[in-house]
């Protein structure tokens, strides 16, 4: 029996991607973001969401795709791993989709431009339609969550 597995997708370069739902805190617009000096490049800064301080990262950059403008579409994903919270800039947020574990096939080397490491699997939803389910604890490696940890502090 296949299980059901709920993602927040959203799109970077064209491509469609998914975060499990549980891993997902919130989805703002942009907002005003604190540079932080001696960060790598994809670390766009901080943003200061109800209080509480959090990296913001450029997914774009982390996946070494062309960086864009951001547009009115552009959001931040708040996403939470490792008890770390942490921004994730998509140039948009579309939608919540069931997905199907069986659905679900193992990364190819490299999907989109992006190396397998950084995806959990690719769901094939209906006859045309892949998306790319993202590894959280590769898209944030261990020695990037110590400088983010540093940041919020």
């Amino acid at each position: 029996m296949a299980e059901e597995l709920k993602v927040i997708v959203f799109t970077l370069a064209h491509e469609e991607y998914g975060i499990e739902v549980d891993k997902v805190r919130t989805i703002e617009r942009m907002m005003p973001i604190t540079r932080v000096p001696k960060t790598p490049p994809f670390v766009k800064g901080v943003v200061n969401l109800r209080g509480i301080v959090i990296p913001v990262i450029d997914l774009r950059g982390r996946f070494g795709l062309a960086e864009t403008e951001f547009t009115d579409n552009s959001r931040i994903i708040i996403v939470a791993a490792n008890d770390l919270e942490v921004g994730f800039i998509v140039d948009s947020a579309n939608d919540v989709m069931d997905v199907m574990s069986d659905a679900i096939e193992n990364p190819p080397e490299v999907v989109g431009g992006i190396k397998a490491k950084y995806i959990s699997g690719v769901a094939k939803i209906g006859e045309s339609r892949l998306l790319i389910l993202l590894n959280l604890i590769e898209v944030l490696n261990r020695n990037e969550i110590i400088q983010l940890e540093q940041i919020g502090e």
